[in-house]
């Protein structure tokens, strides 16, 4: 009798584990030639809001580390991804990827999480500022981490589009809940299994699969996330994800890009989720002999 090969069913990330979904359903990923490759989670909006609590979280304690700790973590996924990149590729021509393709995509997303690396601790140089005043204070402003960010990721790649979308959220000490791409959604779980066993603590990245029809909505009217992040291009999607965006003024930032192209890794899109905090400090006068006035 021919075998049956056992299919992978691919799980979602969530806290640092890999939950199925609370609902129980799944779909059929096909191939070209409409053999079915592997079972996916479809998420439902309680999956999202479990992601957000686990999210907000590890935010505290991803945005309190030092910048150059955080570099070391995005450099030690890219170790990671570089160690496993013949699954990767492996993954990606399933889906219907030339395997040309596929090995530049993956080097690609290995490159942008090295690039990603190397920002975490210089952002802050270039966009704080020592500000001029007239009164006798300094007035420093510096960028801070925005939050809980939700991210649609892009439809039309497995891995780049979504590498190119977190490294800069988290790289900026956000955290982030992403929705993977429903047509080619199996290297976003690979990747989280790089993440859990990498050294990024958990909830700092969750991944969800599933259909963005459902759960676009949910995305960006959830009242405990800070930011929201969309990388498609459907009209009505965008109205709606602006107009939920204002019920708590989260900021709503539309990444449609071509993520092969190296202009579009730059720290501007680490600055997008950032929030930029003024502080005022008196200056102490020193008089003769030492006193203060």
């Amino acid at each position: 009798m021919a075998r049956l090969n056992v299919l992978k069913t691919y799980k979602i990330y969530i806290g640092g584990a890999f939950p199925r979904t609370e609902s129980g359903r799944y779909y059929e990923l096909k191939n070209k030639k409409n053999q079915t490759i592997a079972n996916v989670c479809l998420s439902s909006r309680k999956d999202f809001r479990n992601a957000v609590v686990a999210a907000r979280g590890a935010f505290v304690g991803w945005s309190g580390k030092s910048a150059f700790n955080r570099g070391q973590i995005l450099y030690r996924i890219a170790e990671m991804l570089e160690g496993r990149k013949a699954q990767f590729i492996e993954e990606l021509v399933t889906q219907g990827i030339t395997t040309k393709a596929a090995e530049t995509e993956v080097l690609q997303s290995i490159d942008r999480l090295v690039h990603y690396a190397g920002w975490c601790d210089k952002y802050m140089q270039l966009f704080s500022a020592v500000n001029p005043v007239a009164s006798s204070h300094f007035n420093f402003s510096v960028p801070e981490a925005t939050g809980v960010v939700s991210v649609i990721a892009p439809e039309n790649t497995s891995l780049l589009g979504l590498v190119s979308t977190i490294s800069p959220i988290i790289a900026g000490g956000n955290v982030c809940v992403v929705l993977a791409s429903e047509k080619l959604p199996l290297c976003a779980i690979t990747l989280a299994e790089v993440l859990a066993t990498s050294d990024l603590p958990g909830g700092v990245v969750n991944i969800l699969t599933g259909t963005c029809s459902e759960l676009h909505s949910h995305f960006s009217s959830h009242m405990d996330v800070n930011a929201v992040v969309y990388c498609r291009d459907n009209k009505e999607e965008t109205k709606t994800i602006a107009e939920n965006a204002s019920l708590n003024v989260k900021r709503p930032f539309f990444w449609d890009k071509d993520w092969t192209k190296d202009e579009n890794q730059n720290p501007y899109l680490i600055l997008d989720l950032q929030e930029i905090k003024t502080t005022w400090h008196p200056i102490e006068n020193i008089g003769i002999g030492g006193a203060k006035y």
